[in-house]
């Protein structure tokens, strides 16, 4: 490992961070935006003290900054609704005593990955670096939901928008032929749900070249009574998307963001449902020719011409809008723009073992009640976006970024 690189890695991931920290009003930093989440204080100490408790106490056997705040910080919570929610404190520290904690782990941390050989806990390092990633994105969640006069819009960031597609490209599917699929990680790191690789057969499938969008979604509203999805208004009796920074007439050829249990119910009203986490594996790196690529696009790296992802936009956009990113079947969007929900509920591969650098990432949620997403979406990293990576939910959390698509 190159210290110096690994150590600008880290800092380049703090700094983001303390970016999006910035976009609620100091007024409500301790504000709970997802009553389902803690306060935003929290989080701006828990990822400092993850690094702490991950790296400098579990990986290197060392002592940490502050034991009450490495305690106090030290994990989230999932519950399964707000009945379940409990705070882990009524006192929260005051933000420049959390700010100075931050900054002495960051210092202490960064200096220690550029002196030294870290080769015997690398995969130490790789997970506090991946986890500020992972954090990034749902911290924006909690932002999105905050009311806009207690937010402001951040400078950090530059968006850019990709193409827009013609609207008589918004339906229609492809036929996917059976294969074999290649599932989970090896030679390199990733979370423990990554592993073992393996191999699935699917059968063949059809699948929706395009995410259901707005418009769609609409459509099945209107003729079932359904209720809308969290990102959407009703105002003076017309529709809204509650944009991160805006509220805008609801754009329907942007893709719909909803919980698991809203795109089960739509694709069996439709007469079809979700994809399997191997279905999405096939349609995304599957080839007529029988080989498997790294991304839909194929084997070059993610970037901004792929997708929206990595901060790319604060919203989705229209689907279809980035061609480049297309599969081999011509399905599109299936890295960014949103998660996709799968029908797969999340669970360890068969040998699965925990990681030593973070024992129970995954383990506490082998419960049957989580549902596996694939893909990306416009706030997850780029250095996120690899074919193994699996993220996961509860069927019925809908603030997440995530869209679905129907397959029969």
């Amino acid at each position: 490992m190159n210290g110096p690189e690994i150590a600008s890695q880290y800092r380049a991931g703090r700094a983001r961070s303390r970016q999006l920290f910035d976009i609620p009003l100091p007024q409500h930093y301790y504000d709970r935006p997802i009553k389902l989440r803690n306060p935003i204080v929290f989080y701006e100490g828990h990822l400092p003290a993850f690094n702490v408790n991950t790296f400098l106490k579990g990986g290197l056997h060392r002592s940490g900054v502050n034991e009450d705040y490495e305690r106090l910080f030290e994990r989230g919570i999932d519950p399964e609704d707000e009945g379940g929610v409990k705070s882990p404190t009524d006192f929260w520290p005051s933000r420049d005593k959390v700010q100075a904690y931050g900054k002495a782990a960051d210092d202490l941390i960064a200096t220690i990955l550029a002196e030294n050989d870290l080769s015997d806990v690398a995969d130490y390092v790789s997970t506090i670096i991946e986890h500020e990633f992972m954090h990034q994105e749902t911290l924006l969640y909690m932002f999105h939901n905050m009311e806009y006069a207690r937010k402001k819009v951040t400078k950090s960031f530059s968006p850019r928008r990709g193409e827009k597609v013609a609207e008589g490209r918004m339906r229609g599917s492809v036929r996917v032929p059976a294969g074999i699929v290649t599932l989970g990680l090896s030679g390199s790191f990733g979370w423990d749900n990554e592993f073992p690789v393996h191999q699935v057969e699917v059968g063949a499938f059809s699948v929706d070249r395009f995410n259901v969008t707005n418009g769609e979604y609409l459509e099945y509203m209107n003729a079932t009574d359904a209720n809308p999805p969290h990102f959407w208004l009703r105002k003076d009796g017309e529709w809204f998307w509650r944009g991160m920074f805006q509220l805008i007439p609801l754009p329907l050829d942007r893709p719909v963001y909803v919980s698991h249990d809203e795109a089960d119910a739509y694709a069996r009203w439709k007469g079809q449902r979700l994809m399997s986490e191997a279905e999405y594996h096939r349609a995304a790196f599957g080839t007529p020719q029988g080989h498997e690529r790294l991304h839909p696009w194929g084997d070059e790296p993610a970037d901004s011409a792929r997708g929206n992802f990595d901060f790319s936009n604060w919203d989705p956009v229209p689907v279809g809008s980035y061609p480049n990113g297309a599969s081999a079947w011509g399905v599109h969007d299936l890295v960014g723009n949103g998660w996709e929900w799968t029908s797969t509920k999340f669970d360890g591969f068969d040998g699965f073992k925990p990681m030593r650098s973070y024992p129970v990432y995954s383990t506490d949620f082998f419960d049957g009640q989580h549902y596996v997403l694939k893909g990306a979406s416009p706030a997850t990293a780029r250095q996120l976006v690899r074919r193994s990576f699996r993220n996961w939910f509860r069927p019925n959390y809908p603030y997440l970024y995530a869209t679905f698509r129907c397959v029969s």
